[in-house]
């Protein structure tokens, strides 16, 4: 198995890239989209745990807005052709909150889509707020 090949890196971070922009812009369609229209899609939210495609959709339906965020860090690895991990380390704007989040990505037939997601944010006071960027 070849590991970070640059191709499936792009075309990886390409999707990261869509659906952060989606996210900021709560274009719901299209996050949506890039999560696996499938009952075993898996999303464990800040505040909400979520089971299936159809809860994602119904749970996204009801956010008016995300909470805007700006990014740390990324790092994303590739396993062969379809399969990737993206992780994103961010700050909430103007809250001081740091936050992260792990995607798992597999390329389908209809291209990369997320089938499992996790989303957290540090407490208070947890050293992992200080760490360097």
């Amino acid at each position: 198995m070849q590991l970070d090949d640059p191709a499936v890196l792009a075309e990886v971070r390409a999707v990261f890239d869509r659906y952060e922009a989606a996210l900021m812009a709560n274009r719901t369609e299209e996050l949506d989209a890039i999560f696996w229209a499938d009952p075993r899609t898996v999303r464990f939210g800040i505040t909400e745990i979520l089971y299936g495609h159809d809860a994602i959709r119904a749970f996204r339906a009801s956010v008016r807005a995300y909470a805007q965020r700006v990014q740390r860090k990324v790092h994303i690895v590739a396993f062969g052709q379809d399969f990737a991990a993206t992780h994103l380390e961010y700050e909430r704007v103007g809250t001081g909150l740091v936050g992260r989040e792990t995607k798992i990505m597999a390329r389908m037939p209809e291209g990369w889509r997320v089938v499992s997601a996790h989303v957290s944010l540090l407490a208070q006071g947890d050293p992992g707020r200080e760490m360097t960027r």
